[in-house]
């Protein structure tokens, strides 16, 4: 049995938590995580001892039959209502929805998918973090969060008393975002209008409005506005699903006089779509992959990541040109400013045009200049008083 009291991190309040695990008869550990209605350390150091106490005696003084009665069903049997009673019922994104079903199906359930929900240890999430161990940290926390999320859900649910285990992320390093130096993007631009009037404005749209794959999908062209300069973003498309764009908002991005000279050029009659094939039809995520790469060889570029890069270049240049953090933010579509702080960053060429500032004159009026500008500013006050 153990007591561990640490500062309170889930909300601004200001305040102490109080971890507590109790080994059952039988075995069985029951967690509990709350915040302590106490303002100092000692004091729910004290308070996380008694509720100890109280849980223990809880455990030692409820019938048999109501422990033996109620069926606990394993993480296989869970997954099901899960998805259905909290995935889909809250109406998560269907590329959530999709994510959720696969890491179950590919990861979960082969490991831990035969324990009971309240017989999953400390141990096992352990012995999964090893087993995944050739994947990234972030596609292993991805896993990760399904397994507590699900737990959670099941206490909230009563089908567990409390968590039967803890599940601690791996420290994951911040990926690097890469993007394209504004040269670069010219050389991009010029070989997607090589390939076709498609894959030029799909460059635009991704590297000048900041659009995602899914959102050029479902553009359609009364979310553009060639008068007032501006696309409305409505709708975001996965796999054929139309919701609402990531972040769960809509946005309005002014039109650059770049890409405003190009839809009104490749404005078309094939139907309300922005991008669609030369038929009409939509378009999908694989079309869009193959002009990136069409567009990536006729510009003479290497292999870029993926269309993303273009989303990624279009918060890197507007961080680069002085753009303010919450304009940044708004213009993209990000739910949280931390995530726009990743784009907070120079080239590597205005990097090494500040180092070279550093081999140049200093700039200004030396120090002797500014006293004597300062005793001549002193001078002329004194005469006017």
């Amino acid at each position: 049995m153990t007591v561990k009291v640490r500062p309170y991190t889930r909300s601004k309040r200001e305040g102490w938590e109080v971890d507590i695990c109790v080994t059952m008869p039988g075995g069985r550990e029951v967690r509990e995580r709350r915040r302590a209605p106490v303002s100092t350390k000692q004091q729910a150091q004290r308070w996380g001892e008694a509720r100890e106490r109280e849980l223990l005696l809880e455990a030692l003084t409820k019938p048999e039959t109501e422990a033996t009665t109620k069926e606990v069903p394993t993480l296989s049997e869970f997954a099901p209502r899960f998805i259905e009673g909290y995935a889909e019922a809250n109406r998560q994104k269907p590329s959530g929805i999709d994510a959720k079903k696969r890491i179950l199906r590919l990861y979960l359930e082969p490991a831990l998918g035969s324990r009971r929900l309240d017989a999953i240890k400390s141990e096992d999430v352990q012995r999964l973090k090893a087993r995944l161990g050739r994947l990234s940290a972030k596609t292993v926390n991805n896993i990760l969060c399904v397994l507590g999320k699900m737990l959670r859900v099941a206490v909230e649910w009563e089908v567990i008393p409390a968590m039967p285990c803890r599940v601690a992320l791996l420290k994951a390093p911040k990926p690097d975002k890469g993007f394209l130096e504004f040269d670069e993007l010219d050389r991009l631009v010029e070989g997607a209008r090589k390939v076709g009037w498609g894959a030029h404005l799909m460059v635009l749209l991704g590297a000048e409005a900041g659009l995602r794959r899914g959102e050029m999908i479902s553009l359609r062209w009364g979310d553009v506005d060639l008068v007032r300069a501006q696309v409305h973003i409505r709708r975001a498309d996965w796999n054929g699903i139309e919701s609402t764009p990531k972040g769960g908002r809509g946005r309005i991005v002014d039109l650059t006089q770049r890409l405003a000279a190009a839809l009104k050029a490749h404005r078309h009659l094939r139907g309300d779509r922005v991008l669609c094939e030369d038929d009409g039809s939509p378009i999908t995520g694989r079309t869009v992959a193959r002009w990136m790469r069409q567009a990536t060889r006729r510009a003479g570029l290497a292999v870029l990541e993926g269309p993303h890069i273009l989303r990624h270049t279009f918060c890197s240049h507007l961080a680069m040109r002085g753009a303010p953090v919450m304009a940044i933010k708004e213009l993209a579509g990000h739910r949280d400013v931390s995530t726009t702080m990743g784009y907070m960053h120079l080239s590597p060429s205005a990097k090494r045009s500040a180092i070279a500032l550093l081999d140049g004159p200093p700039a200004g009026a030396v120090r002797g200049e500014i006293l004597e500008q300062a005793g001549v500013l002193v001078g002329k006050v004194s005469s006017s008083a």
